[in-house]
């Protein structure tokens, strides 16, 4: 059936032309298809919020609004009430938004260029109500509640305020403040150069510590 010798060979492949380039077009879309993979699948970075001014120091954040300083103005003012004032405002901004003092009221015994502090009662032309919160804030130097200059924070202007003490005194009072760390009683006085009994029972009574 078959001839005593052997078949025809096959020949080597040779796609041709065509083949090639059929070749050649499903090789870019492979490289293509590989290529979009890996850019889908690559790490990808997220943004991380930054964190708010509450997060990193623990105060939550205040707003414009709530830096204002509200003041009651009473007496003889146009519009007594609550005012709003911007921080650092003084009285006389103060007595402005009140409207000003009506017409025949000195204003005279006010000062009107202290800044004011929030919540404080601002009496215009009037003497305060028994109970009320004074005008003008307790200085640095002064004891909350008893009107006392307290020897360990008073300044030197608040120690001037003094009966029969000076600048110089002051300056010495304060001195000794520092030498020895502070005052211990009021006793403690007595060892400042220039205070002798009778000016120590005249400021005893006076100051604090």
């Amino acid at each position: 059936m078959f001839g005593g010798g052997a078949g025809p060979r096959l020949g080597a492949f040779d796609p041709g032309r065509r083949g090639v380039k059929a070749l050649a077009a499903v090789a870019a879309v492979v490289v293509l298809v590989a290529a979009l993979i890996a850019w889908r699948s690559r790490p990808r970075v997220e943004p991380v919020p930054l964190p708010s001014t509450e997060a990193v120091t623990g105060a939550p954040v205040t707003s414009s609004a709530a830096a204002e300083v509200v003041v009651a103005v009473g007496g003889k003012v146009r519009r007594p009430g609550l005012v709003q004032l911007a921080p650092g405002a003084r009285v006389a901004d103060a007595l402005q938004a009140a409207g000003g003092a009506v017409p025949g009221v000195d204003v005279a015994p006010l000062n009107l260029a202290r800044k004011v502090v929030d919540g404080e009662l601002i009496m215009v032309g009037v003497t305060p109500p028994p109970g009320a919160a004074p005008s003008a804030p307790a200085g640095p130097g002064s004891a909350a509640g008893g009107g006392l200059v307290n020897l360990n924070t008073a300044t030197l202007a608040d120690l001037d305020t003094l009966p029969g003490v000076g600048p110089v005194l002051a300056q010495r009072i304060l001195d000794a403040r520092d030498a020895q760390g502070g005052f211990k009683a009021v006793s403690d006085l007595r060892k400042v150069d220039g205070i002798g009994d009778a000016r120590f029972e005249q400021l005893k009574d006076l100051v604090t510590v």
